[in-house]
């Protein structure tokens, strides 16, 4: 092959479709190329002219019109245009026009036809659209993750092991090690058919009943765990494993209905698929002082990298780092009472922002509250919960939980407060909105209690759910406050650098892609009364009042989806080059794929927050 066309095919072959093309075909399509120049402003396709050819921007920009005149798309350099009219009657049905200085790889419409006919991802890649192409682009990477295609009845290896929840401690522990099972149901037979009482595992025996030196005939009641985390048995198994994480269980019983289908352990999801992270919640809350945590804590990086290396979507990441950072922040709680002694009033500790949405990653500062019974009173109370609060913080931050560099930590006095006050602190945001306090109260509509009176938290999501959909006000506000981050994507479909500063020629994947998001979802989620935290979880919830059309839910989904994992990929890569993680990307370290599809996903922001404004009469945003 001519070395002019082997350049040809190695520009090609960076791009999608051509990307994932068979080497015959691409080597046929570079076979029928005419190479065509256009100066900035020369018309390229007239609308209902002949359409013989499928146009390939190997430099340059073009503008894409509807037939009304309107401006339809901008595409660059590995993008394609003309096939359309390729597709349909052999017309043009998109006029395109050189934006600027453009070189076009022009490709025979009876190539074209071929690639059609025997390249099913070239199929799909030319019939549809931008935003159907990046829904393919994520379902592509969801279907190579079993975890997150395979149910959890896939696990189930053995009919479930039961007995009566009257049963003695002596006979459940017989039934246990004659069948052969780590955990044992115990039902409740006194109905027309047996319920799910409770459950007892090995474990269970060893610190409830022989630490304490139980008597044989001790009734199991009397140790078996109660309000059980169940899983229904058509979730998938990734959904299982977040759900053991969250509440540090490692069994779930697998539920059809009010039926018990069978049991699955953190052992059964271990064998099935080779990533650590419930190992390493398990290990933390085994450690007895700092030191213990902060050597844990190494390896939380290395469980990210090897999920990432896994092909974990994003919610499964995000909720897997979550899971590892409460379970770091219970464990400094529990420490802290050892050391300081019960606490003198009930209370609850906050995680707020990232961690409350289970969207936490490697590089994360702490945030985070306490609510204290309304019973406090701070010159008797406040000294135990300040020096509490000093302790996990301090101890978070030898974690690698860096300060919150706004202040936003229990340690700060505004942020330690009786529930009663935290009710009037919503309640004045809600009912008296004003822009900056907002601004710097965002994060608090993201919370979660993690540890103590949990209740408390509930309370303020109820509050929260109840007054904010019925403040306009405070709704516009709130989204005014959504435009002020706006994407990095410019009118030419461009990426939008920093132009000074030590991230120069960067874009910031958190501040300018996924922030702008988790914020106006949060908006729409607000609206819409639901109590729901996580991103993924509001888009469900936002779906089911049909605030939103079905496919704007998908792109903000998709979206969402593929700007996280290009941010977690280029996190992964740092650690594994022993550089430092960040979010800031320069668009050259990008494969085009990711360049390519990130330019869909920035538009999707784009037009989402469009709607925003409008939706909610939000005005004039600033851009920051």
């Amino acid at each position: 092959m001519q070395a002019e066309l082997i350049d040809i095919r190695n520009h090609m072959a960076q791009y999608p479709p051509f990307d994932e093309m068979a080497e015959e075909l691409l080597d046929r399509v570079v076979g029928g190329i005419e190479v065509v120049y256009f100066k900035a402003g020369s018309q390229i396709l007239e609308f209902g002219e002949p359409s013989n050819w499928l146009y390939y921007v190997r430099s340059g920009a073009v503008e894409i019109y509807r037939r009304s005149g309107e401006l339809y798309n901008r595409i660059s350099e590995g993008e394609i245009f003309g096939q359309f009219g390729l597709l349909m009657n052999r017309k043009v049905r998109f006029p395109a026009k050189a934006l600027e200085d453009t070189l076009v790889y022009k490709i025979p419409g009876e190539i074209f036809q071929y690639l059609w006919e025997n390249d099913d991802n070239f199929a799909d890649f030319v019939e549809i659209e931008d935003r159907s192409r990046l829904r393919s682009a994520v379902s592509r990477r969801e279907k190579s993750n079993q975890l997150m295609t395979s149910k959890v009845t896939r696990l189930i290896a053995r009919e479930p092991v039961s007995a009566p929840h009257t049963v003695r401690l002596q006979e459940a522990a017989r039934i246990m090690t004659e069948n052969g099972v780590s955990a044992l149901l115990l039902m409740d037979e006194e109905g027309e058919k047996p319920l799910l009482k409770g459950i007892i595992t090995d474990r269970d025996l060893r610190t409830r009943a022989l630490s304490e030196a139980l008597a044989s005939e001790t009734p199991i009641s009397e140790i078996m765990s109660e309000d059980l985390i169940t899983i229904r048995s058509n979730m998938f198994i990734f959904e299982a494993m977040l759900t053991m994480l969250h509440n540090n269980v490692h069994h779930l019983p697998v539920m059809d209905r009010d039926e018990v289908r069978g049991v699955i352990a953190l052992s059964d999801i271990v064998k099935y698929e080779s990533q650590s992270s419930l190992y390493l919640v398990s290990n933390i809350y085994h450690q007895q002082d700092v030191k213990g945590l902060k050597k844990i804590s190494l390896d939380v990086r290395d469980s990210f990298v090897r999920m990432v290396n896994e092909d974990a979507n994003s919610h499964m990441i995000g909720s897997a780092m979550a899971g590892i950072g409460r379970s770091f922040t219970q464990r400094l709680l529990a420490l802290g009472e050892e050391k300081l002694g019960p606490p003198p009033v009930p209370y609850c500790f906050l995680a707020l922002g990232s961690m409350a949405r289970d969207e936490q990653l490697v590089v994360t500062d702490q945030d985070n509250a306490m609510i204290l019974d309304d019973s406090f009173v701070p010159e008797e109370h406040d000294e135990y919960f300040l020096a509490l609060a000093k302790f996990v913080s301090d101890g978070l931050a030898e974690c690698g939980y860096t300060y919150c560099t706004g202040d936003i930590m229990a340690t700060n006095q505004k942020w330690r407060q009786p529930l009663r006050v935290w009710k009037d602190y919503f309640t004045d945001w809600i009912d008296n909105p004003k822009a900056e306090a907002l601004l710097n109260s965002n994060i608090f509509f993201d919370l979660d209690g993690i540890y103590g009176e949990t209740d408390f938290a509930e309370q303020l999501k109820t509050l929260v759910a109840d007054k904010a959909s019925n403040s306009q006000r405070f709704l516009a506000m709130l989204a005014r406050n959504a435009l002020n981050r706006t994407p990095p994507i410019g009118f030419f479909r461009t990426f939008v650098l920093e132009e000074d500063g030590k991230h120069q020629k960067t874009f910031n994947l958190k501040r300018r892609g996924t922030a702008p998001l988790s914020d106006l979802i949060r908006v729409h989620a607000l609206a819409c009364g639901s109590r729901a935290q996580n991103s993924f979880e509001r888009l469900k919830a936002i779906g089911n009042t049909k605030l939103l059309l079905d496919d704007d839910l998908g792109n903000l989904r998709d979206a969402l989806e593929f700007i996280s994992i290009v941010r977690i990929r280029h996190q992964a890569l740092a650690i594994e080059a022993d550089r430092q993680p960040d979010n800031n990307v320069r668009p050259e370290d990008l494969s085009p794929f990711e360049r390519s599809h990130l330019k869909d996903a920035f538009q999707v922001v784009s037009g989402a927050q469009k709607f925003l404004k409008f939706r909610y009469h939000a005005g004039v945003a600033r851009n920051v």
